[in-house]
């Protein structure tokens, strides 16, 4: 590739991945000069303030027309803009999170490797939203995945921590040779690796063997991605991670890394097999023709989630199968394939980054005055600190799909969008409403705690917040309320600037 060739792609639309870049590279440097002595918070602030830079580098291209360079490689649509938008919110609160975080086994536990692999677990989610080719995708994936692994094991000294880091690798690097082995077979039967002269290659193949090999590879592609996602029955992996992973990690694996998981599912699920013939008498494009498959794994996700959650007593592993269960209603979205998936499952997903959050600053901050991930040290709280109480209650009520909450509409929208005339998924639905039934019961027993149990030690908990975690739920609070009791903001700025994802198939 010569000089001309390179200079004559528009690289204005890779600023953000730019920036992303060069704050991690700077990061590493400044980690690397500076004295062992020196608290390496500073580190978090210079990340912030390069997340806030890619953010407002994106805004700017929100208006930008659909373009793609590098021979189709990265791909700036709607889709990409909108759910980098998430992933950057997202991960700017997560950082502040890890500003206000304080390890118990001293600072030595969590220096500055932290933040610039931090912000290089960004840049592969990011990669991975605007992926337009399958090595892309991989390479985006794997730099999440393996900054993911060394993060879940800061805590060099902590026996829990050690084996959440060696459960996620093994998990994981399973994961992503199953899901690998399934693109090699898409490869094999197109030739090439982009994404759009797959989805064209394959509308014209009949051959039924051929059929086979790409029904294969789908299989073996949802459920490596599965993995990533922790969905039922491919869950095993993440209540251990949460729970030994530093709380700062666990938010960001629960909310940032998920989000890029559902955004590689889309990516790969709807532009190679929504074209693809699945061999089927009335002629049902593969994804369709399958999506039973994939509504058999959201069934079996908010069941298993919800259920094993009832008999949680660490907090960490209660929202781990929080989250596994906030992953079925996803999948729902995905089976379902209705008109307006593409934006249910951004609203969701923006919501869930808020009130998890929100709710992680808050178990954060409980948990390192105790020293202990107990639900019982939740009891009381409302008495020492009535702010934290009542904003995690709000976080709580609206995961659990309380009216007057994002959380509430969130799931209305799903329940809507799996109830489409003449196809409606009637029996994931009732699952849906059965298994939201049952997780009242494990959200409510966090809020007895707080509201009506007493404090075993009256001053447990009366102590400044740091003012990083004080703007986390603040912001958290303000938009789950807020998105709750007018969700038209939110849809009229998604319709009003990303064309209804119409761009993403062409």
């Amino acid at each position: 590739m010569d000089l001309e060739t390179l200079l004559s792609y528009e690289w204005g639309i890779m600023t953000p991945e730019f920036i992303i870049l060069g704050v991690a590279t700077a990061l590493s440097l400044m980690d690397l000069f500076m004295p062992k002595s020196q608290s390496r918070k500073i580190l978090g602030w210079v990340g912030f303030a390069g997340i806030l830079a890619a953010l407002v580098s994106l805004l700017g291209l929100i208006g930008h027309s659909p373009e793609s360079i590098l021979f189709d490689t990265f791909r700036l649509d709607s889709f990409a803009k909108a759910f980098k938008l998430l992933l950057l919110i997202g991960s700017a609160m997560v950082l502040l999170i890890a500003i206000g975080y304080e390890p118990n086994e001293g600072l030595e536990e969590f220096r500055g490797e932290f933040f610039y692999l931090f912000m290089a677990a960004l840049l592969g989610a990011m990669i991975m939203s605007s992926s337009g080719d399958l090595i892309t995708l991989f390479v985006g994936l794997e730099l999440l995945s393996i900054s993911s692994y060394i993060l879940a094991g800061m805590r060099k000294r902590s026996l829990h921590s050690n084996e959440s880091a060696m459960k996620y690798v093994i998990n994981g690097s399973i994961a992503t040779a199953i899901t690998l082995f399934g693109m090699s077979y898409v490869y094999g039967l197109t030739g090439t690796t982009n994404l759009k002269e797959m989805s064209g290659f394959l509308t014209s193949i009949y051959n039924e063997q051929h059929i086979y090999l790409l029904g294969l590879a789908f299989f073996m592609i949802v459920v490596g991605l599965s993995f990533k996602l922790a969905t039922a029955p491919f869950h095993m992996w993440a209540p251990d991670v949460y729970q030994g992973a530093p709380t700062p990690v666990t938010a960001f694996l629960s909310v940032v890394s998920k989000t890029a998981g559902f955004i590689i599912v889309i990516r790969i699920l709807f532009s190679i097999f929504a074209n693809a013939p699945s061999g089927d008498v009335q002629g049902l494009p593969m994804i369709l023709a399958l999506q039973d498959y994939i509504a058999f794994l959201a069934g079996a996700t908010m069941i298993i989630g919800n259920l094993i959650a009832l008999r949680q007593r660490n907090i960490k592993r209660l929202f781990a199968y929080s989250s596994i269960a906030q992953a079925g209603y996803l999948l729902v979205v995905i089976a379902s394939m209705s008109l307006f998936m593409f934006d249910t499952l951004w609203f969701y997903l923006g919501a869930y980054l808020f009130m998890n959050l929100g709710a992680f600053a808050i178990i954060q901050h409980v948990t390192h005055k105790s020293g202990s991930e107990d639900i019982s040290q939740f009891a009381g709280l409302y008495r020492r600190t009535p702010f934290l109480a009542i904003a995690m209650a709000i976080f709580l009520l609206s995961l659990a799909g309380i009216p007057g909450t994002a959380g509430f509409i969130g799931k209305l929208n799903i329940f809507m969008g799996a109830l489409v005339p003449n196809e409606g998924h009637y029996v994931l639905v009732s699952i849906m409403i059965a298994t939201t039934v049952v997780s009242y019961f494990y959200y409510f027993g966090v809020m007895v705690q707080m509201f009506f149990r007493p404090a075993a030690d009256a001053d447990t908990g009366k102590v400044k917040i740091p003012a990083a975690l004080t703007a986390v739920i603040g912001i958290s609070l303000a938009a789950t309320i807020l998105f709750g009791i007018a969700p038209n903001i939110a849809f009229d700025f998604l319709q009003g600037n990303f064309n209804q994802f119409t761009d993403f198939f062409q």
